[in-house]
């Protein structure tokens, strides 16, 4: 079967991204995981949920409620550019020597290392 490209092959983890909608609108932050099958980021400091933990001594986990980032879907955050520090959409360009890049759709100025 034959999927359609998704926009999670253009987020990659390591990028900083900018929430566009729910309850963390406006937070940025870095991508800590890519799940391509879900279409979903976990962003660093944004969509934190509370976990109840039991206690486990053979394990050393202390009990209690732990806060972490839960998962948010791709349509809810943008990509923000180094260079001109906005969010804005994601181009893939063919470099002079034929590899492919992401760049920023703003400035033009790519966005991979």
């Amino acid at each position: 079967m034959n999927l359609p490209q998704t926009i999670s092959t253009l987020i990659r983890k390591g990028d900083t991204v900018r929430v566009i909608s729910g309850r963390d609108r406006g937070k940025s932050g870095r991508v800590l995981s890519v799940h391509p099958k879900k279409n979903q980021v976990v962003v660093e400091h944004a969509n934190i949920i509370k976990r109840h933990t039991r206690p486990n001594p053979s394990k050393n986990i202390k009990g209690g409620i732990v806060e972490k980032e839960g998962p948010m879907h791709l349509s809810n955050v943008m990509i923000v550019c180094s260079s001109c520090g906005k969010q804005a959409r994601i181009a893939r360009i063919k470099l002079p020597d034929g590899t492919a890049a992401r760049a920023c759709r703003r400035c033009g100025t790519t966005l991979d290392k």
